[in-house]
């Protein structure tokens, strides 16, 4: 069982970019391995680090004023090659939702099956709370999953998102397929015993 997802009220991470691709999220010479340990460590390698690795000051995951579980992307995030390993590192990171105006999407798939939730809002919403981060660092957002609702609890401003219900059923239960499949087992062999 995967951490269950309910609501989630928590600061931000601002990443005011369009067109954020997966090798920006987490660079190719990362994918050797294969399970998902330690990608959190290189998620936005290349902008986090100078070459000698040490830290971009002024990138925003070095920045200690800003904080939380919630990442706030540009519009059409995600985009480029179809790597899962892109959703890992923000998992891996922490992150617990991605709030953005457009995903690519095969990595909003990916975000999903990596008990991420990927928020899709408007132009507009989005640009609101940029400002209200970059205003006030602590700024916070509900989301809210029952409801599938996000608010921006510095204006109060709130919008409703959409997601598919097996995968809002999946991340509320903790479950990934296999999971759910197994939980699912007794339904599956009454249909197969009814059927053969």
């Amino acid at each position: 069982m995967k951490q269950k997802f309910d609501t989630i009220i928590s600061t931000c991470v601002p990443l005011p970019l369009e067109n954020v691709d997966t090798d920006q999220i987490i660079p190719a010479r990362f994918l050797k391995a294969t399970d998902k340990e330690g990608f959190g460590d290189n998620l936005f390698r290349d902008w986090r680090y100078h070459k000698d690795g040490t830290p971009v000051k002024d990138f925003v995951l070095n920045d200690p004023s800003y904080s939380g579980c919630i990442l706030v992307a540009g519009k059409n995030f995600g985009s480029g090659s179809s790597r899962e390993h892109a959703a890992w590192a923000i998992a891996g990171y922490g992150f617990r939702v991605v709030v953005s105006s457009f995903f690519a999407d095969i990595h909003k798939n990916n975000e999903l099956n990596n008990f991420v939730l990927p928020v899709v809002v408007s132009e507009q919403f989005l640009q609101h709370l940029f400002d209200s981060i970059s205003a006030d660092h602590q700024t916070q957002v509900k989301v809210d999953l029952p409801k599938q609702t996000i608010t921006n609890l510095k204006t109060g401003e709130s919008e409703h998102f959409d997601i598919n219900g097996y995968k809002k059923h999946c991340l509320m239960e903790g479950l990934d397929d296999i999971d759910f499949l197994v939980q699912n087992q007794h339904l599956i062999e009454q249909w197969e015993k009814k059927n053969s």
